[in-house]
């Protein structure tokens, strides 16, 4: 019998204390791999959807609830601002670009935001086929949201109101579909992009039940916008000096806010990292636990069968050929631990945010970092080792002749 068959045999012997080491680590490790990916996600999601925003102007209210409606669009917005307003500050001579954004309807549960030609810039989002939004009632669909609904160009679908999809408010104006955009990984993909008369048309028509013929829709736009409102207004500085000035201004001299997007979610990841943080601890003291318990597991087999080993090391074994079976099934646990660790991670992960998808449309998960999984492994493996390293030492000090006389 080879020394790995022999080892196995071994793990086979002990089904419980095989089981308590394999489960324990396991749990260690599908911890730390989901928290790692967690907090890759949500640096991922702070770092790439702010794309070229570096303030955003809504109505009073949170600052962060602005930023996460309007940039993240995770969250319903403060409430509206008076477009004519947000085209005052948009030409202050600090901004760059000035993108208006509206919004207030959804379409199975994917929010419509009415904006401008400037808005697929910020995300760098090209057209994969299609056209331009050219007039009322044309949207361009997120590559997420043409995936996950089968549609293409030239369908038409009816949006509803609220954010929240519903059979109930829905609004009578059929939208065509005119462009899909190409996958970002942002999310732009999960948006239906449409200009400011789409959302303002639809409700006005609403308010009025009354219908305009398409041909009086160029007309219709060229009235002042006076009166209209807007959801925000996404800017982007021309020099980073903008940020000491603008914002404290908007906010002391209008009945408008200003919010940093960046700020906000640095300050929202500080309150999360607390939680992160923990759990982190938590998981390495499990992971200390179920080391223990692999190195208790493996000693106790290792003094147990004391004259079984013994009585190997008379028929010619060597002590490296024990300590070898030894570490394999150590090893062994170790990757029956990875490998179980890995998919519990990937289960819990995959319906926590599975929840999140269905009442939000959002796939905030992204893949971990490659080095964060093998730095992992590695100190799993570590550990590991150093629990094998002290099971084997009675091997090591072992007296084979002592041993078989007590036993006889």
């Amino acid at each position: 019998m080879t020394i790995g068959k022999i080892s196995l045999q071994n793990i086979k012997s002990k089904p419980l204390y095989t089981f308590l080491s394999v489960f324990i680590l396991a749990l260690s490790i599908a911890l730390l791999l989901g928290i790692q990916q967690l907090e890759a996600s949500f640096k991922y999601q702070m770092e790439n959807n702010l794309g070229d925003i570096d303030l955003v102007i809504g109505a009073k209210g949170s600052p962060l609830q602005l930023v996460l409606a309007s940039v993240l669009h995770l969250d319903s917005p403060t409430g509206n601002i008076l477009y004519e307003d947000a085209k005052k500050i948009s030409k202050n001579p600090l901004i760059k670009t000035a993108v208006p954004i509206s919004y207030g309807d959804n379409y199975k549960g994917y929010r419509i935001v009415g904006t401008t030609d400037k808005f697929a810039p910020l995300y760098n989002a090209k057209l994969e086929k299609g056209r331009a939004v050219k007039k009322s009632m044309e949207v361009i669909l997120g590559h997420t949201v043409a995936e996950q609904l089968h549609l293409n160009i030239g369908d038409t679908f009816l949006s509803s109101h609220g954010l929240v999809e519903n059979n109930v408010h829905m609004h009578s104006e059929h939208l065509t579909v005119v462009g899909i955009l190409n996958p970002t990984q942002k999310v732009i993909d999960r948006l239906i992009i449409t200009n400011l008369e789409s959302v303002w048309d639809v409700h006005h028509h609403d308010d009025n039940e009354a219908h305009e013929k398409e041909e009086n829709h160029a007309e219709h736009h060229e009235e002042l916008d006076e009166g209209k409102e807007i959801t925000s207004l996404l800017i982007s500085f021309r020099n980073p000096s903008a940020l000491l000035t603008l914002p404290r201004r908007i906010n002391e001299h209008t009945n408008m806010q200003a919010a940093l997007p960046k700020y906000e979610l640095d300050r929202l990841y500080q309150y999360t990292g607390v939680g992160v943080k923990t759990i982190s601890w938590i998981a390495y003291m499990i992971l200390i636990i179920s080391c223990m318990t692999i190195f208790i597991s493996l000693y106790k087999m290792v003094k147990e069968r004391a004259f079984d080993l013994a009585l190997l090391r008379t028929y010619g074994a060597s002590n490296f050929q024990l300590i070898r079976m030894v570490v394999y099934e150590g090893l062994a646990i170790a990757f029956l631990a990875f490998i179980l660790g890995f998919m519990l991670s990937k289960a819990g992960l995959y319906f926590m945010l599975k929840i999140v998808e269905t009442n939000y449309k959002q796939n905030i998960l992204q893949a971990l970092p490659f080095q964060e999984f093998t730095q992992t492994g590695a100190l799993v493996f570590v550990m590991i080792v150093f629990s094998v390293s002290l099971a084997i030492y009675p091997i090591i000090k072992m007296n084979i002749s002592t041993i078989l006389s007590n036993e006889k």
